[in-house]
């Protein structure tokens, strides 16, 4: 481990975060047949927020959104990004999976501060889906590690590259495909937007956010984009060898999000978690049996 790529690990996944967070507006903008804002619109607005006065509503609304980023810097540490992995071998995949836990805890915690009701009904919201995509997440982890019979990131990803993709294995494919079925959850976008809904609830655990305290929001966000597809991609797609190709990969499944975050309208609450232990949960639940059993 050097001091080095703790440095670098968390800088390149901001750096991917907020050009998928432009990238994805253009694209959507496209698909609508619109020109969109430039790639560089959400570089812009975070310069922009933080220049901007900002309104704190107590020690709590600080902490919180803060907790939320450090928790993933914290996973962003253990994912391999090519041959840049700081400390994927000290702690297994449940570490990533608990660790993951603490950013929508964090904004939990400081929407939970400033007591407005709209924040209120989108941390209700964010913590069922959590709780939702954790359950599928955690089958597909345990199948996972049953079948590599090992519990460390960077030894599934190299025992992929000896052999073939995991979404190719065949007592893994049921719990890939769970992946990708999870996934938009993961990510936080349509048909899974249940939290924000800015028509709604305007933004719900956003709505009291300003200057500063949104820029962070933004950032945090940036970093859950890059967790949720890097972990696909190091579990299932075998990782890479290199920083380009992975990121390559990366950026592929991304696109691929944004078509169906624009070709899909957004569930309801009951509708969203009724899914998410419905197909995703059998699928991954299934697979992790047949792996036992193979």
């Amino acid at each position: 481990m050097h001091i080095s790529e703790i440095i670098l690990s968390p800088l390149l996944a901001l750096i991917v975060g907020v050009f998928f967070l432009g990238l994805s507006r253009k694209i959507m903008a496209r698909i609508h047949w619109r020109y969109g804002p430039p790639i560089t619109q959400p570089v812009i607005d975070i310069i922009r927020m933080f220049s901007q006065k900002s309104v704190s509503h107590g020690n709590l609304f600080n902490f919180g959104i803060i907790f939320s980023i450090a928790g993933s810097i914290a996973v962003v540490l253990f994912i391999p990004f090519g041959r840049i992995h700081p400390l994927s071998n000290s702690g297994g995949l449940l570490v990533i999976l608990y660790i993951m836990l603490l950013a929508p805890l964090g904004i939990a915690l400081s929407s939970g501060e400033a007591a407005n009701p709209n924040s209120s009904i989108g941390i209700s919201r964010k913590l069922l889906l959590t709780l939702g995509y954790e359950f599928s997440l955690l089958l597909i982890l345990l199948a996972l590690m049953t079948h590599y019979r090992t519990i460390s990131i960077t030894e599934i990803v190299a025992l992929q590259q000896k052999g073939s993709w995991s979404l190719f294995r065949l007592p893994l494919v049921l719990p890939g495909i769970a992946y990708i079925l999870i996934l938009p959850a993961i990510l936080g976008v349509r048909p899974f937007e249940i939290s924000k809904a800015p028509q709604e609830i305007s933004s719900g655990p956003m709505v009291e956010y300003g200057g500063t305290y949104l820029a962070l929001a933004k950032i945090e966000h940036a970093f859950a984009i890059v967790i949720g597809i890097s972990l696909f991609v190091n579990l299932f797609l075998g990782g890479a060898n290199n920083l380009a190709f992975f990121f390559l990969k990366v950026l592929l499944v991304f696109i691929l999000g944004i078509f169906i975050n624009a070709v899909f309208p957004r569930l309801r609450t009951e509708q969203a978690i009724k899914y998410l232990f419905g197909i995703p949960a059998f699928l991954a639940f299934l697979g992790l049996v047949i792996t036992v059993l193979i």
